[in-house]
């Protein structure tokens, strides 16, 4: 589309928009305000994190299973190491369980062998097989039949919630303009600037990235370019309940197939146990709701891989899109004369590798003629916690000293306090919708989903406004 209409004044020109808050659009800004540059970040929803990124299994990845010498295998080698220290710098909840890729029949089995080999060859050297009575030991609540695994040491599991708001909010305090509810509707170029027209009014600027994950090839396509079509792959989820935690201790994972790489079973950095994902290939880009059949397919699939989490109390059902592409890798195309980056198909692994895909992505506007100048320290940030392998709140009580309002417990099933909505109503980027605040607090998250706290959740979400 090109836009005909006069620019603002050059004193108005943007140095990079990028549109998409998600996980990688977010780390992307962060990244981009090391430098002295006028950064905006532009997100269609309320919030970041707010689709793709919001409901994911949640895996902190090695990379061991991934296309050998591939663009996503280099990233998320690289981007796993980087989330891992940045999550101890920041206070984002990671838990470094190990995994285990068990094998059901002979197939499978003699499948392990290939698999620790490919590790090898994406620079991961720790997986090893492990026969049926170790695996039993290590997993005494798996389904009987199983003939081993291999276990993978360095899969973790992580908050995906916190690490799209760490980026965000680091982002904002170094200085980067965050534009919610502005979705972009055309993208032309006046003066030889991009012209950005948003629902909010247009924006100019130098450079421009697409990190719009579900919609990544409709951008594209607004400059240009019809190299790839996003395909909306549903994932549904069911979350058990706390009870059910100690009946897993690794992230069990299925031997992978030409069909994708299947249902696992995984603890949650909240305490929860997830089950799923399935893989549905959908056209409706806006489908995240769950369906009777794909949750009778996941309970099916659980019933083999841990028989008695299927007693358990479902704690919630959820489902996320994938922006799937029909190739393997990802979909990350610069296009120097027209000072712009795609930055596509970014699939499930897209949360482990963020922040590589950030720095490559600006070395891709060095390339295309971006002068970023020397970088700077970005603005310190540190993340509320809401994972419980760390102190919670509630039980600080040097905290609750200085401020009883963490001792003032709001949602009893998350163990919420009223401080913790206060700040986070308070804070840099604050939630727009009730689910926003959840995904800060774990309030109306519980086993009664807010039946017990819903009200005063709401009361105190009101009160801000």
């Amino acid at each position: 589309m090109t836009v005909t209409t006069a620019g603002p004044p050059d004193d108005d020109v943007l140095d990079v928009v990028v549109v998409g808050a998600g996980v990688v659009g977010t780390a992307i800004a962060r990244e981009l305000a090391r430098y002295r540059l006028r950064t905006a970040l532009v997100e269609a929803s309320a919030d970041v994190g707010d689709g793709t990124s919001k409901a994911n299994t949640a895996i902190l990845h090695t990379g061991f299973d991934a296309v050998p010498g591939s663009l996503e295998s280099a990233l998320v080698r690289d981007g796993g190491r980087r989330l891992a220290a940045y999550a101890a710098e920041t206070g984002i909840p990671v838990e470094p369980l190990g995994a285990l890729l068990v094998a059901w029949d002979e197939e499978q089995s003699a499948a392990l062998p290939g698999l620790a080999e490919k590790a090898k060859r994406n620079g991961y050297d720790e997986a090893s097989a492990i026969g049926a009575g170790e695996l039993r030991a290590r997993e005494p609540h798996l389904g009987p039949g199983a003939l081993g695994a291999l276990h993978v040491p360095g899969e973790s599991i992580v908050c995906p919630w916190t690490t799209t708001l760490a980026y965000a909010t680091q982002a904002v305090r170094s200085g980067v303009t965050l534009h919610l509810n502005c979705p972009v509707t055309a993208v032309g170029s006046v003066d030889g600037r991009h012209v950005i027209s948003t629902g909010r009014g247009p924006l100019r600027a130098r450079y421009l990235v697409n990190a719009a994950g579900l919609y990544a090839d409709e951008i594209d396509r607004m400059l240009g370019h019809d190299t790839f079509t996003v395909t909306p792959r549903r994932g549904q989820l069911i979350v058990f309940d706390t009870f059910a935690r100690g009946l897993v201790r690794h992230i069990l994972l299925p031997v992978p197939t030409a069909l994708g790489k299947g249902v696992l079973v995984s603890p949650t950095v909240y305490g929860n146990v997830l089950l799923g994902p399935t893989a549905e290939d959908l056209d409706d880009r806006t489908a995240t709701g769950s369906t009777a059949e794909g949750l009778a397919l996941l309970r099916e699939k659980g019933r083999r891989i841990v028989p008695e989490l299927l007693e358990e109390e479902v704690t919630a059902v959820y489902a996320g899109l994938r922006a799937a592409t029909g190739q393997e890798d990802y979909r990350i195309h610069s296009r120097p004369g027209q000072r712009y980056v795609t930055v596509g198909g970014i699939r499930s692994t897209g949360l482990t590798a963020s922040m590589a895909i950030a720095a490559h992505v600006v070395d891709l506007l060095v390339d295309a003629g971006l002068a970023p100048g020397p970088p700077r320290p970005l603005a310190p940030v540190r993340m509320p916690n809401i994972g419980e392998a760390f102190p919670r709140p509630y039980r600080d009580a040097e905290l609750i000293a200085a401020d009883p309002e963490y001792g003032t417990i709001v949602c009893h099933c998350e163990r919420v306090t009223r401080g913790e909505i206060r700040d986070a109503l308070a804070a840099d980027i604050p939630p727009a919708t009730l689910d926003g605040l959840r995904r800060r607090t774990r309030a109306r998250g519980g086993r009664c989903q807010g039946f017990s706290c819903g009200a005063t959740v709401r009361e105190l979400f009101g009160a801000r406004r």
